[in-house]
């Protein structure tokens, strides 16, 4: 007898997260990682190609369903993206939504609440359980993202070139990562991929949490996140909120020092959307 399967993936920019799920009993059968996925900036067959892999994967398997959840998934582009993954994997069934609705419904499943991204980006939704009801835009690392990993590495490195940090540790950065004033110039100006480069100083930022002006940085821009984008949410106090992402789960303290300032109480964080997902599916199923 032919067992079923449900797949859910999570994709991004640089990789995209499969899991492949027991239809009968819920238990995850097989996890495993491919490139990136980016509807949005990707071709028909840029992005045949990307899923190729992932096919192949899945072959073996009778899909009843697969979930695919990503960035780049506009409401325009889904139907084209869910034929095709029908077309590659032979799934029955096909869902193709952004990453904003993977991760409502990872954090808060049937329950209306803020759904909330902070990763190399950040984004924030209103959900009533089933579907985003307002999204205030992000609008990207240079006019928006506040609280994103990209923002907090921007805010680093203007304060260590403005000498705005303890004279040590902003010696201490540029020696680190071997960069001086114009090499990060370079990167940030004239380089692709500028807000990866800034993101990628989370992890000095969360090792020097500690020092107060580090500490203040990230407070203020999780601070930022909240007055900017959630507290644009009818009842933002009193609604479930809840938050996704490796911003968001390295820095968790933070966040909820900065919330409860607010007048918010973090329900939950995860740093990734997966296993909230497969509760999601599984008890749909």
């Amino acid at each position: 007898m032919v067992k079923r399967m449900i797949v859910v993936a999570d994709a991004g920019s640089s990789k995209t997260a499969w899991s492949v799920i027991s239809a009968e009993t819920g238990a995850v059968v097989e996890g495993f990682v491919t490139a990136g996925v980016n509807p949005a900036v990707m071709g028909g067959e840029e992005l045949r190609g990307a899923l190729t892999e992932a096919a192949s994967r899945l072959a073996p398997y009778a899909i009843e369903a697969l979930h695919f959840y990503g960035a780049g998934c506009l409401p325009e582009l889904c139907g084209s993206v869910a034929g095709l993954l029908a077309t590659i994997t032979g799934a029955l069934n096909v869902e193709v939504a952004s990453d904003l609705l993977g991760a409502a419904r990872a954090l808060l499943g049937s329950q209306a609440g803020i759904a909330c991204i902070l990763g190399t980006g950040s984004n924030s939704c209103l959900y009533d359980g089933q579907r985003i009801v307002d999204n205030v835009s992000p609008l990207g690392y240079i006019l928006g993202d506040e609280g994103s990993g990209a923002v907090l590495g921007k805010l680093l490195v203007g304060d260590v070139l403005k000498r705005r940090l303890p004279s040590w540790l902003c010696r201490e950065f540029l020696d680190h990562y071997e960069l001086d004033a114009a090499e990060i110039i370079r990167r940030v100006y004239r380089s692709p991929g500028a807000n990866r480069f800034l993101a990628s100083f989370a992890p000095f930022i969360a090792a020097h949490i500690e020092v107060p002006e580090v500490h203040r940085l990230v407070m203020g821009a999780f601070t930022a996140f909240l007055q900017r984008n959630v507290a644009n949410y009818p009842d933002y106090r009193s609604l479930p909120l809840a938050f996704c992402g490796s911003i968001a789960a390295h820095f968790s303290s933070v966040l909820a020092e900065a919330a409860a300032a607010e007048g918010c109480v973090v329900r939950s964080v995860m740093a990734s959307p997966m296993e909230g997902l497969i509760a999601f599916h599984t008890q749909k199923s």
